[in-house]
């Protein structure tokens, strides 16, 4: 397709007051002004005709075949053509993405090509840093590439249909990032650093008491009896059950910096799942929205993980509110003994809220709950604005009331016997395990 510049349109355009004056001066010059015209047609033609040929532009593009949500990938096009005219010195390119990719349903960029290297031809590479905001089935429907010809009087545009697909789904890398940590830390010199014994409840062995440990694990029957001091040694209790549960609900479903609350929970128990297989725990997932969602068996080895990727996967995003008591009630009788329940889930009104608590104290009786929140930022950015207007003043009070009816949720939820975890959206992952591991630690599941 080729188009007129502005540059063209303009000088069209200037003609026209110097036709209209030699048309008032000199009656009989006014054919100039179709000189004019047909002089600026034919340089948009011989601009279209010298500038780089459609027909022999070629373009590719490079992308992953499945991301994580969230996690930063390279989009790549790379334009080249065997054609020997002249080389236009920058080339408009425009790709159209699913709202994954980007709200707007748009990249574009602007890149500038550089001569084969042969001579003839050209070849340029761009490169877009994206980020899927959403998991699902991320598509790229078209490439439009647009240049210049060398007198700057006609636009060549090319559409390539290109249809590619990527799989978005649920972010791995939190779990790299923290696994390393806490499974890879070496010492100064290369030793593996061993972080179950000491650490738990559950008896190990005995062992030479040495200089700073706990004068409280001191045997002193045993002592007396080796003359020697001996300590008890001790380990995080193993084998424990734990049902993280998601709730997949419309609250859970709105986005927080960009990324809905979901798949930032999703990414959070993949991590605490992993942790915790490594850690020779039988771990479980259960998600639910108004009904109760799928469940996957119960898995307790690290080669089970990729079942509990696929599974967090295939996590749809729900349009209606989650159904608490129906949820929590079958997740209740699935359970034949006491276990560690991760629920991820959020609350904004009173009375769902108020159905989640009943729900959850019917849980405590018998099992161990820890409910994960996340911090609204942009409410309690509303609460500490400065009011400028009386809007603003209305908006400060209801951020703080329904702030305080959180923190009024909270604390029942405490009460009760439930472990809250309230975290902020970029600390989610790091909590939940902080606290996971403060309660195995303590012994008590």
């Amino acid at each position: 397709m080729i188009l007129p510049t502005p540059r063209a349109i303009f000088l069209m355009l200037a003609g026209a007051p110097v036709a209209l004056v030699l048309g008032l001066i000199r009656p009989d010059l006014w054919l100039l002004a179709l000189v004019w015209i047909g002089v600026l047609a034919a340089l948009l033609l011989i601009d279209a005709l010298v500038a780089t040929s459609p027909r022999r532009m070629t373009a590719a593009i490079t992308v992953p075949r499945q991301v994580g949500v969230g996690d930063p990938f390279d989009l790549r096009v790379n334009i080249s053509s065997a054609d020997g005219r002249w080389r236009p010195r920058r080339i408009n390119l425009a790709l159209a993405v699913d709202a994954r990719l980007d709200a707007a349903g748009r990249l574009a960029g602007t890149g500038f090509p550089m001569d084969t290297a042969g001579g003839a031809g050209l070849t340029m590479v761009k490169t877009f840093s994206v980020a899927a905001a959403r998991r699902g089935l991320a598509r790229i429907d078209g490439l439009w590439l647009r240049w210049r010809g060398p007198l700057g009087l006609a636009i060549i545009q090319r559409r390539f249909a290109e249809h590619r697909e990527i799989a978005v789904v649920p972010s791995l890398r939190s779990v790299r990032e923290e696994g390393l940590k806490l499974f890879r830390r070496d010492a100064q010199f290369g030793l593996r650093q061993q972080m179950l014994v000491g650490e738990g409840s559950e008896y190990e062995a005995l062992g030479e008491y040495r200089s700073g440990m706990d004068r409280r694990s001191i045997d002193w029957t045993a002592s007396a009896r080796h003359v020697k001091l001996l300590a008890k040694e001790y380990r995080i209790e193993r084998d424990n059950r734990l049902v993280i549960a998601i709730d997949a609900g419309r609250t859970m479903s709105e986005p927080v910096d960009g990324m809905p609350r979901l798949d930032r929970a999703v990414s959070a128990a993949l991590l605490l799942s992993y942790v915790a297989l490594k850690m020779e725990d039988r771990v479980s997932l259960f998600h639910f929205a108004a009904r109760p969602g799928g469940s996957t068996p119960v898995l307790a080895h690290g080669s089970d993980f990729p079942l509990l990727q696929r599974a967090a996967a295939n996590i749809e995003y729900a349009h209606e509110e989650s159904n608490f008591t129906l949820a929590l009630a079958t997740l209740g009788s699935q359970l034949n003994r006491r276990a560690l329940i991760a629920l991820f889930t959020e609350f904004t009104d009173p009375t769902s809220a108020d159905l989640m608590i009943r729900a959850a104290g019917r849980l405590v009786r018998q099992h161990r709950l820890l409910c994960v929140v996340l911090k609204d930022t942009e409410l309690e950015g509303v609460e500490r604005m400065e009011p400028g207007e009386p809007a603003d003043l209305v908006r400060t009070n209801v951020a703080a009331e329904l702030l305080r009816d959180r923190r009024l949720v909270i604390a029942r939820l405490q009460r009760m016997g439930v472990d809250v975890v309230e975290v902020a959206h970029d600390r989610v992952s790091s909590g939940v395990l902080d606290a996971w591991l403060a309660i195995k630690k303590a012994g008590n599941l």
